[in-house]
């Protein structure tokens, strides 16, 4: 059984945010705090150790009592950057990211995905949402990862591959479904965070 305290928790506040007009994503108003609490204050609960991930606006989230962690490529390359940055300073087993942008991620994720990790004896585990068509849609930075998978990160980045997708086929990776297709709604548009503002009430 993969306990909470065995999982440190990684908040990816390091992108670039360019369909928001390129603003830090994890500091814009939501329910007049900064997006970043509400993902805050869902993942604590269910992980030991936490980090976040950001290159800019790092005093701001250091605010936060956890230590910030910079991408160690300075070109915003994307959430595998962000995953490497975290299994680099990591001190637990396990790994559970999750972006700074979804302030409804499941209260049961890391449980879920631990389970799963466990019962599959998978090295990685992501998330994937259900709509009510039925559709499924894999949301990859939701992800439980082992920490020893961080030579296997470095060595794909090293090719110059950034595609989440490709990096998780090379392992053994499974998935879990969430019925709440809402819980990893997040913001990539004004009109979008003033949707989300509406359902969270």
């Amino acid at each position: 059984m993969i306990s909470a305290e065995h999982i440190t928790g990684l908040i990816l506040a390091g992108g670039r945010a360019q369909r928001m007009g390129g603003i830090d994503k994890g500091l814009i108003p939501f329910h007049n705090k900064p997006l970043i609490d509400s993902t805050i204050t869902r993942l604590k609960k269910q992980v030991g150790p936490m980090l976040i991930n950001a290159n800019r606006n790092v005093t701001k989230y250091a605010a936060y009592g956890y230590p910030v962690i910079m991408d160690e490529t300075p070109d915003f390359s994307g959430p595998l950057a962000g995953f490497s940055a975290g299994l680099s300073a990591c001190k637990t087993q396990y790994l559970l990211s999750a972006p700074c942008d979804s302030p409804m991620l499941p209260l049961d994720l890391a449980s879920r995905m631990a389970n799963e990790l466990e019962q599959g004896n998978y090295q990685l585990v992501y998330a994937s949402s259900k709509e009510a068509d039925g559709k499924v849609w894999a949301q990859p930075v939701f992800c439980l990862m082992r920490t020893n998978l961080h030579e296997s990160l470095e060595i794909f980045l090293q090719k110059g591959d950034l595609k989440i997708d490709r990096w998780f086929k090379e392992l053994r990776s499974g998935t879990v479904v969430f019925e709440e297709a809402h819980a990893f709604a997040n913001v990539n548009t004004p009109e979008e965070l003033k949707a989300l503002e509406q359902v969270s009430l």
